[in-house]
């Protein structure tokens, strides 16, 4: 059942007067469901329960950490199908979209859970003293990572769960141990609502510290600058606009204590077609590249929305094949009626500029909220002439750079924006001669991919999932897998201290068997 009230610790509590709805854009209306935006004093109320939780949750053992974060996932799925029809219904995505990212959900709660109890992700490195060193004796130091403190997570709009009240920054900010206060994202309040009901009942099973987890509903500029602002909160995490980041960056910065903020903002994901790849494969990869601009209704992170190659007949028939293709797909609905605008907006912008040619738009009659895919084609001069053309457009939406030459190529590379993904088409061994366009394209993205598509993130250590900004506001931390818990955690050493009084991570004895770094060897032994 839906309360419409925020949870401020394990209380549900609507003491404000400002009443909210949630929209479905699928059948172009207001959800029945009434929600109240959280006061000042109920966000000073749950922050300041957040940091009273701190106290003794940042010292909870990695098993007691693991149990709470698989509790977690097992309420999710205990909430069954009411779940996935407010999902829908707040979001106008599919059923098999809300089960599949309900289950991505699940698979990085357990994720976080499994790394917890092996217990390596704490980076312990142990330099023994070496009291007889000449001309200065070396002191004992040992050194592992700790938790920040309470941290303000923002819930995205195009990712409900996985990226949202329960998604990827909630659950490793809590590996991390560090109590999380979710900004609930407003058009899927509802959604957010179920899964926060969801943490509070692990948190009850499990005997977490109250305030360890709170969901508050309001609205981005109020209660996002509030909470960013409180004195008692050390982190933030946020999915979304470039814009919306980096206002809370710039706020964040701003504070007598300034705080980090991990902030995945825009990216346009460049695609470059190498000549053999366009001459011998452009069927091929016209069908593979229609079906993932318009997966989603283009509204992932990373979707393709440049596709760079040097002029010639081949990458003509690509960008033909690309036309046919992608009008013979559906639209289909976009997340909100405010997205559907500004991806109108955002499109006609561009098509709009000079030396523009539209090469593919869908003119049927579709329904309010739907999206019609559309390609454009440039030259690489007018691309380069004109910064407007590498914009995001956040919607099934690309744009075709035509270059005149490898050199204009790595130009129009050099240019771009930090973006998340860069991908390289090619074909046999051509890739070998084209090292120059390979090393351009490392240097502006997070992620290389070679042959494939970049709308997928896979969740898994070795993901990258950020870049040089404004794709990321941080480029040497990840948003996905479990090496993101590292954005919410500093390094602290101990120097000289009792054995007994060391966390365990860095005493002697190695009970919890983690590897460590000791004396410059990797190793699970004790110290003798």
């Amino acid at each position: 059942m839906i309360e419409g009230k925020s949870y401020i610790g394990s209380q549900l509590i609507a003491e404000g007067d400002i009443k909210v709805k949630t929209f479905n854009p699928e059948l172009n209306e207001d959800n029945p469901w009434v929600f109240t935006e959280a006061t000042a004093l109920e966000i000073d109320k749950a922050v300041t329960l957040a940091d009273e939780a701190f106290a003794t949750y940042k010292d909870y053992s990695g098993e007691r950490k693991a149990s709470f974060l698989n509790a977690i996932a097992d309420e999710i799925v205990a909430l069954g199908d009411q779940l996935l029809e407010v999902y829908t219904k707040e979001s106008g995505l599919p059923r098999g979209r809300a089960e599949g990212e309900r289950g991505r959900t699940i698979g990085q709660l357990r994720a976080f859970a499994e790394m917890l109890l092996e217990g390596s992700w704490v980076d312990a490195v142990i330099d023994t003293a070496i009291p007889e060193r000449q001309p200065f004796p070396r002191v004992d130091l040992r050194k592992m990572n700790v938790p920040l403190g309470p941290v303000v997570v923002f819930g995205s709009s195009n990712f409900p769960f996985a990226f949202s009240t329960a998604g990827g920054d909630t659950a490793s900010a809590l590996a991390a141990g560090c109590p999380v206060i979710v900004k609930s994202h407003s058009m899927h309040v509802g959604t957010g609502e179920l899964v926060a009901s969801a943490v509070i009942r692990a948190a009850k099973k499990t005997n977490m510290p109250e305030g360890v987890f709170s969901n508050l509903i309001g609205s981005g500029r109020t209660l996002g600058t509030a909470l960013v602002a409180h004195p008692k909160v050390k982190a933030v995490g946020f999915t979304g606009s470039i814009a919306g980041g980096r206002a809370l960056f710039d706020l964040a910065a701003k504070r007598p204590e300034p705080i980090p903020v991990f902030a995945e903002m825009g990216s346009i994901n460049p695609v470059v077609i190498l000549p053999k790849a366009s001459e011998m494969n452009s069927k091929k990869w016209a069908t593979a590249y229609a079906g993932s601009i318009t997966m989603g209704t283009g509204q992932f992170c990373t979707n393709p929305g440049l596709i760079i190659g040097v002029k010639s007949d081949s990458l003509k028939r690509f960008t033909e094949e690309l036309s046919q293709e992608i009008s013979k797909i559906n639209p289909t609905c976009m997340l909100h009626h405010s997205i559907k605008n500004n991806f109108d907006k955002g499109r006609d912008l561009l098509m709009s500029q000079e030396n523009v040619e539209v090469i593919a738009k869908y003119n049927e009659d579709i329904n309010p909220n739907y999206a019609a895919q559309t390609v454009l084609t440039v030259s690489g001069k007018t691309f380069l002439e004109n910064k407007t053309l590498s914009e995001e457009v956040f919607g099934p939406f690309s744009v075709i750079v035509q270059c005149e030459n490898e050199d204009e190529l790595i130009t129009v590379i050099k240019a771009l924006d930090g973006q998340l993904t860069g991908t390289i088409l090619s074909e046999g061994d051509e890739i070998n001669e084209y090292s120059n366009v390979i090393s351009a394209l490392q240097n502006r993205v997070g992620r290389l991919i070679f042959n494939g598509v970049p709308t997928g993130v896979e969740v898994c250590p070795a993901m990258l999932h950020g870049g040089p900004y404004p794709a990321s506001s941080d480029s040497r931390f990840t948003a996905v897998g479990i090496n993101s818990v590292k954005r919410w955690v500093r390094p602290v050493s101990f120097q000289d201290w009792p054995n007994s009084l060391l966390p365990k991570e860095l005493q002697n004895e190695n009970q919890l068997g983690i590897s460590r770094m000791v004396n410059n060897t990797v190793t699970t032994l004790p110290i003798e």
